[in-house]
């Protein structure tokens, strides 16, 4: 990429190296990053294709570029994932915040503002952007968050103090550092991945910590454990509500019943009308 190239010269083959990396979308990486190397908004660069980028962003869009054409994750890149109407950095410790588990986040707020003084806890929190969520739209209600992972719970740590959302956070296995806790609602979205699956993910995913994607030999594990231990840290009425992997809805609110501390267990879709959200309340 030459140093005097136009911001259209550059988006253009830029875009033509993603392709050929096999980049789903690559005109809009190719925009995007650019967007984060000029500090613009996006749509103005389009507006803007004339201008020459000076030596210093061309070599910088173009280092950026060849990362992505590795198909190192675009977020990773940016080092930011919107979710919820939220910014949140996120690097190579967290999972990727996703759109489909905005749709467990609307169930807990909802939750949480049928409730006076209520508390939440945020079970695998990663960026923690669950946690986040539910303090920004319910600042009347108490948050915790809990991971194994320690570099998890610092991405998490510096998103909730970038919103000025007051959570405690906890680390360790599940729930292990959270004895004697109890809340009105538990929301969790726990790795479900088959492990023999892992390794056929897209490549971009398979960069993702394997820890908060992979669930054991079915999908299953955290599962289980949630089923069992989530009624000792749920008051009576409290709900769970935990994401689920495409054909898991059956099987994890099987689960739940075979529990026999939940009532109304039940399987919800996602905004895309796909089975997402196995839901229960403790007895």
């Amino acid at each position: 990429m030459p140093a005097d190239m136009t911001i259209h010269q550059a988006l253009r083959q830029t875009a033509q190296l993603l392709e050929r990396a096999q980049i789903p979308d690559p005109e809009q990486d190719a925009l995007l990053m650019l967007a984060h190397i000029l500090g613009r908004d996006p749509l103005s660069l389009r507006l803007d294709g004339a201008r020459e980028l000076s030596p210093e962003d061309s070599a910088r869009y173009r280092a950026l570029s060849s990362r992505r054409a590795e198909r190192q994750p675009l977020q990773y890149l940016l080092g930011e994932q919107w979710f919820y109407g939220l910014p949140y950095f996120v690097d190579e410790r967290v999972l990727i915040p996703r759109q489909e588990t905005e749709s467990l986040c609307e169930m807990g707020i909802a939750h949480l503002k049928r409730l006076p003084a209520p508390s939440a806890l945020d079970l695998c929190t990663g960026s923690g952007a669950i946690a986040v969520t539910l303090r920004h739209h319910c600042p009347h209600a108490e948050v915790s968050a809990a991971d194994l992972s320690p570099d998890a719970l610092a991405v998490a740590r510096s998103n909730a103090r970038r919103h000025d959302a007051p959570i405690t956070f906890y680390e360790g296995d599940l729930f292990t550092p959270l004895k004697g806790l109890r809340f009105d609602l538990i929301l969790s979205n726990p790795p479900y991945i088959e492990s023999g699956e892992c390794p056929t993910l897209q490549e971009e995913v398979r960069r993702e910590p394997l820890m908060a994607l992979d669930g054991g030999t079915d999908g299953l594990d955290f599962y289980r454990r949630i089923a069992r231990e989530a009624p000792l840290h749920l008051k009576p009425g409290g709900l769970l509500a935990m994401e689920i992997g495409s054909g898991q809805g059956a099987q994890v609110a099987g689960l739940l019943e075979a529990a026999g501390a939940y009532r109304q267990v039940s399987v919800a879709k996602d905004l895309y009308g796909l089975d997402r959200i196995v839901k229960a309340y403790k007895e």
